[in-house]
């Protein structure tokens, strides 16, 4: 396709000047120019294609300039980039120099907070609002000229906790506000739930015509209703048309109005007009596609939620100089076998062995695997949505019963289950298990997604057994070891990467509680490389590259709680130096607990360096790049390796004598 309006879109103020048939043709252009990268670079595209005339309608009504626009969940911002000055950016989408693949304010001012967890979009804009009204710059009717406040929340986030705590201080507001709620009836996956069930049942049951009815009667009959039924008399006709009569979010005190059509972008202009004038919060359920625009991604939205990079392959009869045409059909370009996918197949042959075990993801069933398990043991395996506390919680519950309960979460994500893993899992002496996808940096995702503290918050907990992945055996046997485990939590973190190959000649043997696993060895090593996780793999070819310069030994060190103080005591006694090795924060993590184990040793820690994330946050690009920014690729390993050896202090050696003399 050839693009003829969105080069000349610097901004939004290049928008407005357009008329609707050609924003219509702009829609089209920017779905042209997202998949296109996307083919090439991978990143979100479902997401993005649905909301496309969404974002064009919200830019051409408000100035957001001037007034607030808060994303939830931020991988649906890409053409909110695109109309904000950022095209130069696209062709690096999520490399170094590029564009990020969620709102980023050192990109722009357009963007308000760097996002990647949902469920804030709501909270965060409320204290926007508050903040604007005490500098006395917040739309009201005192000041119907202040600054407005939208958030566009999407792909199920709204049924996380954290969105709901936001609505309900949200309906105090005594201000315009404005919650654009873009229901496309998809999460990353299937939104799972009751309130998902709620939506399904508003998408299916309800026409527009069928709202024509009088919000007063309702409004008088809830708290705060007096409110509502005035508010009613100060919406537009075409609002008030269809103001929904029995809408769940009317319980928090918010009108609401919809749900209209999220790609006729005459409607959107029309309505979003009518709703930046209204001076109370008001929920708009503006109906969406996911993937709109191109069939394949329609048609499979979780595929295609954020691929990597594809090819379209022209079948007979179609035009290959279109990147999607009819009778062309759609490949993902294959890497290597992943940590994912090898846990999802651990799990399946696990749960076949194990009756008693049970898993449950929170929204991300293909992300961390378990779309097979859900496949193959549908009656032992949950989705619980975009929740996970709630998951947590509910797998400390299946514990509590006996089962054998394993929560498969992104590393980032855990975050916002720690509180559940120590109250109902921890300080119960409860085996949960977590299995922690992405752990460490993430490539293309960035700084919200790097899963850099999953160790240094587990740690704390009493009991707790802490442990990582350096390929597929050992992921394997450390899952299997976890089965068995019921003395307290235990998780496994493994990175967004490919199994390595590098050991599979050795056989591996089972995890023993504490112990780590030695890979290279010799009879008087000049230094021990303790890798954790796959920092072991890296540590190995570090060595390689050393070409027998040193005798470094290599050490899988599985368990950052409880070390293998053994070793470690046995290394420092011989004044073997030590080198640990992490894609962790080096605050609290794997070499921090090895420092502790010295210190209660007494030990000499000045024979340990640590190599781990700095402190300081590593941006979007390739997941090597970022372990050399971090210096934890085998070469700047190596080059620790010779530095910490070469200011080695020299011991001296007595030479021998001739034979016969008297050594005094």
């Amino acid at each position: 396709m050839h693009l003829k309006l969105l080069p000349g879109i610097g901004g939004p103020a290049d928008l407005k000047a357009l008329t609707i048939p050609q924003l219509e043709e702009l829609a089209k252009e920017i779905r042209h120019a997202i998949c296109d990268q996307i083919s090439r670079s991978g990143g979100h595209l479902a997401p993005n294609l649905g909301v496309v005339e969404l974002t064009i309608a919200l830019h051409y009504v408000f100035d957001f300039g001037s007034d607030r626009l808060l994303f939830d969940v931020g991988h649906q911002c890409y053409p909110h980039k695109l109309l904000t000055g950022r095209q130069p950016l696209l062709p690096k989408l999520r490399q170094r120099g590029g564009m990020a693949g969620f709102p980023d304010p050192r990109e722009s001012d357009y963007d308000l907070f760097m996002v990647g967890h949902a469920g804030t979009g709501i909270s965060t804009a409320v204290g926007m609002a508050r903040g604007d009204l005490l500098h006395g710059e917040g739309c009201s009717h005192e000041n119907p000229d202040g600054r407005r406040v939208v958030t566009l929340i999407g792909d199920a986030s709204i049924v996380n906790g954290v969105a709901m705590e936001g609505l309900n201080n949200a309906g105090t507001l005594k201000r315009q506000f404005l919650v654009v709620l873009n229901d496309n009836g998809m999460s990353i996956a299937k939104p799972q739930g009751a309130v998902a069930a709620y939506f399904d049942r508003v998408r299916l049951s309800h026409s527009y015509g069928e709202f024509k009815k009088a919000a007063r009667d309702f409004a008088k009959r809830i708290p705060g209703g007096h409110v509502l039924a005035d508010a009613y008399h100060r919406l537009g006709e075409m609002s008030k048309a269809v103001i929904s009569e029995d809408a769940w979010f009317e319980k928090f005190g918010l009108v609401t109005v919809g749900p209209i059509d999220g790609h006729d972008i005459p409607t959107l202009i029309d309505f979003l007009n009518e709703a930046r004038h209204f001076d109370r919060p008001m929920v708009l359920h503006v109906k969406t596609v996911k993937g709109k625009g191109y069939g394949f991604a329609e048609g499979d939205c979780c595929t295609f939620h954020s691929p990597s990079p594809f090819d379209v392959v022209a079948g007979d009869g179609a035009d290959d100089s279109k990147l999607v045409s009819e009778g062309c059909r759609v490949e993902l370009r294959k890497g290597g076998r992943s940590f994912t996918s090898a846990v999802g197949d651990a799990m399946v042959d696990l749960m076949h062995r194990d009756p008693k075990v049970v898993a449950c993801t929170a929204a991300m069933p293909d992300g961390t695997g378990i779309s097979k398990v859900l496949a193959a043991h549908p009656d032992r395996s949950w989705d619980t949505g975009i929740c996970e506390s709630h998951a947590a919680d509910m797998m400390a519950g299946l514990a509590k019963t006996g089962w054998k309960p394993f929560f498969a979460v992104y590393s980032t994500f855990l975050q916002r289950a720690f509180d559940q893993c120590f109250q109902e899992a921890s300080l119960q002496g409860l085996p949960l298990r977590l299995l922690l996808d992405r752990a460490g940096v993430v490539g293309g995702d960035g700084a919200v997604h790097h899963g850099f503290c999953d160790v240094s918050i587990l740690r704390v907990l009493p009991g707790a057994c802490v442990m990582a992945a350096m390929d597929e055996p050992s992921l394997q046997a450390a899952i299997e070891f976890m089965a068995e485990f019921d003395r307290g939590l235990s998780a496994l973190r493994y990175p967004r990467d490919k199994v390595s190959d590098r050991f599979l000649d050795q056989p591996c043997p089972p995890f023993v509680l504490g112990k780590a696993r030695p890979l290279v060895r010799h009879e008087r090593p000049d230094l021990a490389v303790l890798g954790y996780g796959v920092m072991a793999v890296e540590a190995a070819e570090a060595v390689e590259k050393l070409d027998g310069e040193y005798r470094v030994e290599v050490w899988d060190a599985r368990f950052a709680k409880p070390v293998d103080a053994g070793l470690v005591q046995s290394l420092l006694e011989r004044e073997i130096p030590i080198l640990t090795v992490e894609d962790h924060s080096l605050v609290g993590g794997f070499g921090a607990a090895v420092l502790e184990a010295c210190s209660e040793l007494g030990l000499d820690s000045r024979l340990v360096t640590r190599l781990g994330l700095p402190d300081h946050w590593i941006h979007q690009g390739e997941r090597h790049e970022q372990l050399v920014e971090a210096g934890l690729d085998a070469a700047s390993i190596a080059r620790t390796i010779r530095e910490r050896l070469d200011r080695r202090p020299v011991v001296e050696v007595t030479p021998p004598q001739p034979a016969g003399a008297v050594h005094r």
